[in-house]
């Protein structure tokens, strides 16, 4: 049976000095692990047999219509440029239209190497692709602008890591697109202003129509970025590998390597194994997306007539976005403690809470739940400073309309904890997909109360606790 996936590529028309067409390499033995039926058909694919599936989110076979190619960029990582990096283990089969006329990719990540995979073998183990399954389709259903999955398919062949070998598997991504702040930085370290301003054109089709000229596009990639990383800080989320080329034009996020969510509040946790100096720390976030925001207007200004005058015009917009992520910082924990429209006073009582958590060692989800239920002073050591704070909290919401409703739409009930991912996972590796099953459908609906799920919303015991997880796949 062919799988009929409606293509319609478009970046496979940029030229060719933007991405290396290629096939993937083929697997030994795949075996289909899950497929998102329901996205398939937002993206109006017809689903096929698990056999056909596998061979196609596998690399094995090339469905009709696809035109496989491997995408070049550079980026600064952990600060340092890298003028090529590209998709080093990754193949952009193309794209598709979906039912509300959206153009997405489907991304095979893991599925052999490419030009730019810099002497690594282009593959993945069975651990990353199902955690980038898992936290992502999560991201998804918390309402923040994400990649999707899918499909995650087993190769039938070990990849070998540090620790040994690892079961091999390819996860098959869904974005708005795989357009980084690095795919600018590439054509402009080269000097290469025909192919920037292809790079514009594309970027301004495809994403933002509505914009005239580059300092209006990246007013709104900072608008969108800066909602973004304010949504990131509202679930306690940490993304761990914020660097240039994991920074997407389109506002969704992107690359879930050592990423993970808080357990006990902390405003500098860094869980990224490669982050020494806590560059990625949760705290540290809206200050690096202006950073990276900062290297995206630096790529831009090749495109501007009178260059000195851009400078001044882009830098005011770059510093004016430490405002812009406060205000949305603001919106999204407001409404976390049941404040609608959350003032700059407001703002002082969400911090004061903060500080009480990080004192008290709180639980970020549970604590911000347990406003709900009355049992927030139970995640507090000290359960008389929540008092404190309780009592003035209590005073402000007293004005609001409706308090409950709107902590109940910001305060997920769950979240993928990292023991509970690492549990999956090795699970999984054992053969056992149960608890990764299990996970997709509780973290499917996190704002529900959902007691049988009562085990995922526990934090770690202190012999489960994840200190560190790790970049490479």
């Amino acid at each position: 049976m062919t799988l009929q996936i409606p293509f319609d590529n478009s970046y496979a028309a940029l030229p060719a000095r933007f991405y290396t067409r290629q096939t993937a390499v083929p697997v030994r033995a795949p075996r289909l692990i899950r497929f998102n039926a329901a996205l398939a058909g937002d993206l109006g694919i017809d689903v096929a047999d698990e056999a056909t599936l596998a061979q196609v989110f596998a690399g094995n076979a090339v469905p009709p219509g696809s035109d496989p190619l491997a995408q070049v960029y550079a980026g600064h990582q952990f600060g340092g440029f890298s003028p090529q990096l590209g998709d080093g283990r990754a193949l952009l089969l193309g794209e598709v239209v979906d039912r509300a006329g959206h153009r997405r990719d489907i991304q095979l990540k893991g599925s052999g190497p490419t030009p730019y995979s810099r002497m690594g073998d282009g593959r993945a183990w069975l651990g990353p692709v199902l955690r980038e399954y898992v936290v992502s389709e999560a991201m998804h259903a918390l309402g923040l602008p994400t990649t999707r999955a899918l499909a995650a398919v087993e190769t039938g062949e070990p990849v070998y890591r540090e620790t040994g070998g690892m079961p091999g598997a390819v996860l098959t991504r869904v974005a708005a697109s795989h357009l980084r702040v690095g795919t600018f930085q590439y054509f402009a370290a080269r000097r290469d202003i025909e192919g920037l301003r292809a790079l514009y054109d594309y970027t301004v089709t495809r994403h933002y129509p509505q914009i005239e000229g580059p300092a209006h596009l990246l007013a709104e990639v900072i608008r969108r970025q800066a909602k973004l990383v304010a949504g990131w800080l509202s679930v306690g989320f940490i993304h761990g590998v914020m660097n240039t080329d994991n920074t997407a034009i389109s506002g969704e996020t992107i690359d879930y390597g050592p990423c993970a969510f808080m357990d006990t509040y902390h405003p500098q946790q860094v869980f990224s194994s490669i982050d020494a100096h806590g560059r990625y720390a949760y705290d540290n976030q809206p200050h690096v997306i202006v950073w990276n925001m900062a290297q995206f207007a630096t790529a831009l200004v090749p495109l501007m007539p009178d260059q000195d005058a851009a400078i001044e015009e882009f830098t005011a917009l770059v510093h004016a976005m430490p405002d812009r992520i406060e205000t949305e910082w603001r919106r999204s924990f407001g409404r976390k403690i049941g404040i609608e429209n959350a003032s700059t006073e407001d703002a002082a009582l969400i911090a004061d809470l903060l500080t009480r958590m990080a004192e008290g060692r709180a639980d970020f989800t549970n604590t911000f739940r347990g406003l709900l239920d009355g049992t927030a002073r139970d995640q507090f050591l000290d359960r008389d400073a929540f008092d404190t704070w309780a009592e003035a909290w209590h005073a402000r919401i007293a004005r609001e309309h409706d308090p409950e409703t709107v902590m109940r739409a910001a305060n997920p009930s769950v979240i993928p904890r990292n023991h509970r991912v690492e549990q999956m996972i090795d699970a999984a590796v054992s053969g056992d997909y149960a608890p990764f099953e299990r996970l997709l459908s509780v973290l499917a609906n996190p704002f529900e109360d959902q007691p049988d799920a009562a085990d995922l919303t526990r934090p770690p015991d202190p012999a489960e606790v994840v200190h560190a997880t790790f970049c490479g796949t």
